[in-house]
Parts: structure tokens; sequence; C-alpha cells
């Protein structure tokens, strides 16, 4: 007889009747769709809002890098700016910064403006006087040559020039092209332009409209006395090895730079730039984080009713023995269950999207045959996309986080649920 009415055996936390509970309350029966319905659409809004939070985030971090590596590639990360005296000197100071610890180049420029004219149109550019060897080390510029060639850059009156101001002169490699600027020779009656033809050596493309359509460069000394800079330049270009560490070259290049220099480094030349980029992610973080909380919302409002619905099964399980925790137990897996594929789910389609980016902006192109993504507008000729994997792994981390949360409370119904309550109304 002791035997018979022996104690009841206590199932084990997440024992496989719970989950099998669960997965039926995930699979709704014919009369009762509605609830998996609502499951369905919470499942869909973790999924968008995860993949559409990777997906943003990935073009921003490309953005930021493809925008700081093309300027970064053409222009120095430290400027060096006389004080006091013109760069009479600048042959000197070059070669003692170059020999400072992490410079990797440091080119003496003459920079100036002048109209840009061929045959068929005219544009303004930026002129850049600058070495050969300097401009072989500017690997944005040399690795990207598309016509002609930077040899024998120094000796010849040969200017190299972007694709995108090629194209508007509509003018090739070997052609010449005329620039005027505003002050030349001085003479009886005033200051007269200066217009000079120069052949155009080469044709290059970085990728970076603002760049392709308005750069120039000409040889130093060529530059010096279209100028009229004899034994000046404007400003000493010095690249480096590290960007992001520009704040430890400072103090040793003002050093070797041995007479009164102003210093200017690329986070001050681009400060407005980055900051407003930075600002515009951390707010489409917030905003789009917007979109998962909504989904979480969606599962309580989900749960809320499948206890409803299950008001009765509630009471039958705890009346049958069913604690209060493995009740509670069932509803959570059901909840999480949603946010864990939804979430995951959405990690992959992010991932897939991202990495295929240019593939798609090119397909949504030719669909609604309208040109996504302008580069006279983005200012690169591709949509980058960067994953970044701590950034990915927080959203990820914050989209279960909240899941989880989200059933809590349904689930704590659930178990508070009075069996003799729920029966009466049955």
């Amino acid at each position: 007889m002791g035997d018979v009415m022996s104690e009841p055996v206590r199932t084990r936390p997440f024992a496989p009747f719970e989950w099998m509970l669960s997965t039926r309350y995930l699979r709704a029966r014919r009369k009762e769709g509605f609830i998996s319905v609502i499951a369905g659409f919470s499942f869909l809004g973790i999924m968008l809002g995860v993949a559409t939070l990777i997906i943003v985030m990935a073009v921003m971090n490309g953005f930021r890098a493809e925008l700081l590596g093309k300027i970064l590639g053409l222009n120095g990360h430290l400027l060096i700016q006389p004080l006091e005296s013109p760069l009479t000197d600048w042959q000197a100071v070059a070669d003692r910064v170059n020999k400072v610890p992490g410079v990797r180049l440091a080119a003496p420029v003459v920079d100036g403006q002048a109209l840009a004219s061929s045959p068929f149109n005219a544009s303004g550019v930026l002129v850049r006087g600058i070495r050969s060897a300097d401009l072989d080390n500017i690997t944005s510029i040399a690795k990207n040559i598309k016509q002609g060639s930077l040899e024998g850059f120094d000796e010849g009156q040969g200017v190299a020039i972007g694709r995108r101001l090629a194209d508007q002169l509509s003018i090739h490699a070997g052609d010449n092209i005329t620039l005027v600027a505003p002050r030349g020779a001085v003479t009886p009656i005033g200051t007269m332009p200066r217009i000079k033809p120069y052949r155009v050596a080469a044709v290059f493309e970085i990728g970076m409209s603002e760049y392709d359509a308005t750069m120039v460069f000409m040889p130093l000394a060529e530059a010096q006395a279209y100028f009229n800079r004899p034994n000046d330049v404007t400003a000493i270009e010095i690249y480096t090895v590290n960007p992001d560490r520009i704040d430890q070259y400072r103090k040793a290049v003002t050093e070797a730079a041995g007479r009164p220099i102003y210093l200017v480094d690329w986070r001050q030349r681009n400060a407005t730039f980055f900051n407003a980029l930075q600002v515009e992610r951390n707010v489409m973080f917030l905003i789009l984080t917007l979109i998962v909380l909504v989904a979480a919302l969606n599962i309580i409002s989900g749960l809320i009713m499948l206890v409803k619905d299950k008001g009765g099964d509630i009471a039958i399980l705890r009346t049958m023995g069913a604690s209060q925790g493995a009740i509670m137990r069932v509803f959570l897996i059901t909840g999480a269950a949603i946010g864990v594929v939804g979430t995951l789910t959405g990690l992959v389609v992010g991932l897939v999207v991202c990495l295929n980016i240019e593939s798609i902006r090119q397909f949504l192109s030719w669909l609604t045959n309208t040109e996504l993504f302008s580069p006279e507008l983005y200012f690169l000729s591709r949509l980058p996309a960067e994953i970044d994997v701590g950034e990915t792994v927080a959203v990820v981390v914050m989209a279960l986080t909240l899941s989880f949360l989200a059933t809590l409370y349904p689930s704590w119904r659930a178990a508070r649920l009075d069996p003799v309550e729920a029966l009466r109304y049955e």
C-alpha cells in the first residue's frame, strides 16, 4: 500500500514535457490560428529589426572607413604651414621630418586654384605641385592610374588629372589641357592672368568624386614657376604610419622641423565631417533599437493572449501536479523561442545583405531605373559595408535580452493563474 501512495516524483526544470508544450503552443491549430499569426509577426519584427540594425551600422562603418581612407590617402595626416617666414627652407625641413619614427612621407606641396579648360568645356580645379618621388609614394594616386603613366613626371611639363575631370573636359591622356591662374605676370596695366597649356600625362581615379573632379597634380618646380613661388612651398604634407596615433607624432614633428611652424592634423581639418557622421550613427542606432523594442512588445501581447486562451489547459496542468515554475518555464520557452530564432535569422539576413550590398544596390537601381546612392552626393563610387564584430554582437545580445525580458511578465501571469478560477469559467 505504501508503494501505491508514494510521493509524486518532481520533474527537473526544463523537462521534456515543458519543451513539448511550448512547441505545441507555437504551432497553432485551426481554431486558434490567431495566436500563431501574432507569434509570426513578432518573429518577423525581431528579425527585421536585428537585420536592419546590422546593415545600417555596417554601412555607416563602411562610410567612415572609406571616407577616412580616401581623405587621408590623398591629404596628409599632419600639415606643416609656415609661421613668421615663408617655407624657403622646405627641402631641409622635409628631410628632417622624414627621419621622425612613424612618419611615412613628408611631401612639400604648392597649392593653388586655377581654371582648367579644353576645347569642349571648362572647370575650376585645385592644382597641387608635388615631387615625382612623393607622388609615387601616395598609393591612392600611384596605384589608381587609369590612363598614361607617372614616369618622368618631374622632367616633363605633364600633369595628372582625375577621371571625372577628364570626362567633364572630354580629354584623355596625351591631350592638352589649358590652365588659367588669376594671378600671373604684373604689367603696367595690372596683373594679367597666367594662361598655359599642359599635356595630360596621366588620368587617375581614386573613387571619391570630389577629388576625381577637381584635383590636378603638377611637377613641384613647374607649380612654383606657375604660381610665382620660386623658392617657396605652400605647406608640407606629412603621412604617418597610424593616423589614430597622431598626437604622439605632433611633438616629434615640431622638434624635427627646427623652425616656427603651424601644425594642423587631419581631425582638425575634417572635424565637422567626422563629428556629423558619429552623431548620425548614434542616432540611427537609437532609432533602429526602437524597432526591436516594438517587436519585443509584440511578444508580450502575443503571450498574454496565449495565456488567456490556454487558461483551461494551465488549470488542468496545475491540478495534475504541474508546479508554478513549470508553467512559467513553458511560456518562457515559447516567448524566448520567438526571440532567439528571430534574432539569429536577423543576424544571418543582415550578414548576407552586408556581404552583397553593392550587388543589391545595382539590382535595385536597375529595377527602379533610378540611380541609388549617387557618387556626386555621397563622394564614393560604390556602397561600402564594414561589419564590426563587437557592434554586431552587441545588437544580438540586446535583441536577445529584450526578447527574454518581454516573456517574463506573461509567464509570471500564467504561473500565478488560479486553477479554480480558470476552470470555473471554462
